[in-house]
């Protein structure tokens, strides 16, 4: 079993993720699927975490039990201070809703509501007299302040991506986890997005979660997870994430 290196104590806050022997797995043809096996992860408020490996490896169903997409097998999950191990589907959407923004590779943007009604969406949910106000000022700190009103087909892919990540930030969340967040755009759009991605999290202090298979974007992260066959093989700490 691969062994993790060990992390010099954090001084970056108070634990906003913790997996405790956290293990996923599914009945399959031939037995049960190991996805993820026993996995010991801790978060510290604030921290920026890049997760590295092969395609298969877990890196996405390790995303989704830190988001409460997916149910443990086994183990312990905290998100928030809250353990949501056995949390039910209506608990887990009230802390997402709180405490959790999410920015994916396909953008997943409501194609009938313009980018201010996306960005608006968590706010409504939450009964937030000023989602529109808050929308609008998220919006124009990712520069489509003269976009406000467009639908999502007519916007670019970086545009679509930044009111995403608009979308994801606009509660103030804790924690922001991103899958491939530039998956589908050209290199210099992707540079430019991940640059505002970062900007994004420290402004509303999140905990940034970033799954990429870009080692120098990696670099670019405060700590580095690689993943193989569902099972943290290195987890090394970076000094000062180069942005």
């Amino acid at each position: 079993m691969p062994v993790q290196e060990t992390l010099p104590p954090s001084q970056t806050g108070d634990k906003v993720i913790s997996l405790q022997n956290a293990s996923l797995s599914f009945p399959g043809a031939n037995g049960q699927v190991d996805i993820l096996k026993n996995i010991q992860l801790d978060i510290p408020a604030g921290q920026s975490v890049a997760i590295l490996g092969p395609s298969g490896a877990g890196k996405t169903s390790l995303l989704m039990l830190m988001a409460g997409l997916e149910s443990l097998s086994s183990g312990k999950a905290v998100l928030a201070g809250q353990d949501i191990t056995s949390m039910n589907e209506d608990a887990l959407a009230q802390l997402r809703r709180d405490h959790v923004g999410i920015v994916f590779q396909a953008f997943r943007l409501i194609p009938s509501m313009t980018a201010l009604q996306n960005v608006a969406v968590p706010l409504e949910l939450a009964s937030d007299s000023n989602a529109n106000e808050k929308a609008e000022k998220a919006l124009i700190s990712l520069g489509l302040g003269h976009r406000l009103h467009h639908l999502p087909d007519q916007l670019s892919g970086g545009e679509q991506q930044r009111v995403a990540i608009a979308r994801a930030i606009v509660t103030r969340p804790d924690i922001l986890l991103a899958d491939e967040p530039t998956g589908n755009l050209d290199s210099t759009t992707g540079a430019s997005v991940i640059k505002e991605l970062f900007a994004a999290a420290a402004s509303v202090k999140a905990a940034l979660v970033l799954i990429t298979h870009d080692e120098a974007l990696a670099k670019k992260c405060q700590r580095l997870l690689r993943i193989e066959d569902g099972e943290i093989t290195t987890d090394t700490h970076i000094k000062a994430g180069r942005k």
